[in-house]
């Protein structure tokens, strides 16, 4: 649905959409790459990647939580719609420690080859993720179109109604200027 906000509204609703892909692009695109990079000498430093990534969304879980009193109704809406992503990222991550965890024990405590721990880390919580981060980033890139058109989605407008807030009906017909 489309809403009648401010340019101020919009701008503010941009903002959790950005921090999100922020956190996707930069941290687990690019810093991934430049952590890799390193990880043959320091393999430890690969795990900035996670412990960023799960201060991000810490950040934007609590920001959700505290706009519900605090921001402009379609503000609000939109660090939802984050919040809620982000509960599915920090699944997928968790997913990944877990993945880790199981290979660590399997080779150290269950005789599993080195490489056979590797595959499952790669395949059980590695790629998992990956995917997780393109889907989310074209779908945050979407909510960050609609965001700047001033839509929400159904769900959260259902979860959190606004009585007073103006929905802009996208099916009357516009007028149309004639050439003189």
């Amino acid at each position: 649905m489309r809403f009648q906000v401010s340019p101020e509204e919009i701008k503010r609703a941009n903002v959790p959409h950005e921090i999100f892909l922020t956190n996707l692009i930069g941290n687990h695109i690019l810093m991934a790459v430049a952590a890799g990079g390193v990880a043959g000498s320091f393999p430890w430093v690969m795990a900035l990647v996670p412990a960023i990534s799960f201060a991000i969304l810490s950040y934007t879980l609590w920001r959700a939580r505290r706009a519900v009193g605090r921001d402009p109704w379609y503000v609000m809406c939109h660090w939802q719609v984050c919040a809620r992503r982000s509960r599915i990222f920090i699944l997928m991550l968790s997913l990944l420690l877990v993945a880790i965890g199981l290979a660590w024990t399997a080779h150290v405590y269950g005789g599993m080859m080195k490489e056979a721990a590797i595959a499952l880390v790669a395949g059980g919580g590695i790629l998992p993720v990956m995917v997780t981060v393109l889907v989310l980033i074209i779908v945050e890139s979407d909510a960050l179109y609609h965001a700047n058109q001033a839509k929400l989605p159904d769900w959260v407008v259902e979860r959190f109604p606004n009585p007073d807030a103006i929905v802009i009906d996208e099916n009357a017909p516009q007028a149309v200027s004639q050439p003189s």
